[in-house]
């Protein structure tokens, strides 16, 4: 007869959701598995319930992590870009648009986990990253680099510029060795199509 593991983790939830992300990255949140996890773990099948009491608290504190890490690497990129708005607006891009193309399968969880009821945390997690986005836009109209108006607007049309991209790089229409050069004529056409006239 066959022991089950001990549960010997200082941090299992940070394991799991570790393993959980691997897991999301190989086979999709489709195959997410809690009983698989504590088994790549080395724990009991019951283990993880002390953390995440089913399938669902798991995906969404996946996706929680996925918006707590996406605020930390613009954070990162942000405060290495100096001042000025269009260093700013491509640091930004190029964070972003790294994420959202070697963790594809995480962001989309994580926007799909964030529009169900009862998803308050994702929410507002989802808020750091996109007030950044949003203070960013803010900041160009302040420095009269964009046209006055409403941030939001501009903020969807650099978000959904973006997203086309990232989607375009993660369905194989377009080579990820291009993104480069494809983020830098994204920002540029972004800010001369938004210029103070």
């Amino acid at each position: 007869m066959t022991s089950v593991p001990a549960y010997h983790h200082g941090n299992l939830r940070a394991t799991l959701l570790a393993a959980a992300e691997r897991s999301l990255r190989r086979d999709g949140a489709d195959r997410l598995s809690l009983r698989d996890l504590a088994r790549e773990a080395g724990v009991s099948h019951a283990a993880p319930r002390r953390h995440f009491p089913d399938r669902q608290a798991l995906l969404d504190a996946l996706a929680e992590s996925g918006f707590a890490r996406l605020d930390q690497e613009l954070r990162a990129a942000l405060a290495e870009a100096g001042e000025e708005f269009g260093p700013r607006l491509h640091a930004t891009a190029v964070a972003y648009l790294r994420f959202a193309t070697e963790d594809g399968a995480l962001l989309e969880l994580m926007f799909n986990r964030k529009h169900r009821e009862g998803a308050d945390r994702l929410v507002a997690a989802a808020a750091e990253p996109f007030g950044l986005m949003h203070g960013l836009i803010e900041q160009g109209q302040a420095q009269g680099v964009l046209e006055p108006g409403d941030p939001q607007r501009a903020g969807i049309v650099l978000f959904a510029t973006l997203q086309g991209i990232a989607t375009l790089v993660n369905g194989g229409l377009v080579a990820p060795e291009l993104l480069d050069g494809i983020v830098e004529t994204a920002v540029d056409q972004f800010i001369r199509g938004s210029r103070r006239r």
